[in-house]
């Protein structure tokens, strides 16, 4: 008996089917018959010229893939630390940056005060020296100015020119606002007066 292919049919179909395929129980004794069965051809075996891979390449390709995914963690884990502490840094630059005018503040109340004996002057000179320390704990200096020293745009912002025969050219006249940095990276230029 042929069986036939149950594939690629509707459902009613294959119900129709598998009912006349049943077989009755006087059928069951039945011997088959050798024509009937169905010849199965042999397969064709294609032959390969190449040795399947040892365990050996195997291994080693597998090494190779562990080590280098293992490297490329590595490398993420180093950047992503690395971009942290940048963003801390930035974190104390962008706080610090809006802090720097109530030093300023304090200095020019100090510059005002006449009397420096005064428990008022000693006060405020005490809260700015704890302000600035604070500051120095976080990193943050001041940029040192001299008079004479020359001018330069990395640290410094010039608002005012003056024409004066005691400095050379180019040089710092008088400072008007100090400038701070902050692990070498300019928090707030300072605001100077260049001479000729």
């Amino acid at each position: 008996m042929k069986k036939k292919s149950l594939f690629n049919k509707s459902q009613a179909e294959r119900m129709k089917e598998i009912s006349e395929n049943v077989l009755d129980l006087d059928t069951l004794d039945q011997s088959v018959e050798p024509e009937e069965v169905e010849e199965v051809e042999e397969a064709e075996v294609e032959v390969i010229d190449t040795p399947p891979p040892s365990a050996d390449g195997k291994y080693n390709e597998m090494l190779d893939k562990y080590q280098r995914c293992l490297a490329e963690f590595d490398n993420y884990r180093k950047r992503t630390s690395k971009e942290m502490a940048a963003r801390y840094d930035d974190g104390i630059r962008a706080a610090c940056e809006k802090l720097l005018p109530i030093t300023d503040n304090f200095e020019r109340a100090l510059a005002a005060h006449d009397n420096k004996d005064d428990s008022f002057y000693k006060g405020i000179e005490m809260i700015a020296r704890q302000f600035d320390s604070t500051l120095t704990g976080l990193g943050v200096e001041p940029i040192e100015i001299e008079a004479g020293q020359s001018f330069d745009t990395n640290l410094h912002h010039a608002v005012a020119h003056t024409e004066d025969p005691n400095f050379g050219e180019n040089a710092i006249a008088q400072v008007l606002q100090k400038g701070y940095t902050h692990k070498d990276r300019v928090i707030r230029h300072a605001m100077v007066k260049v001479a000729n």
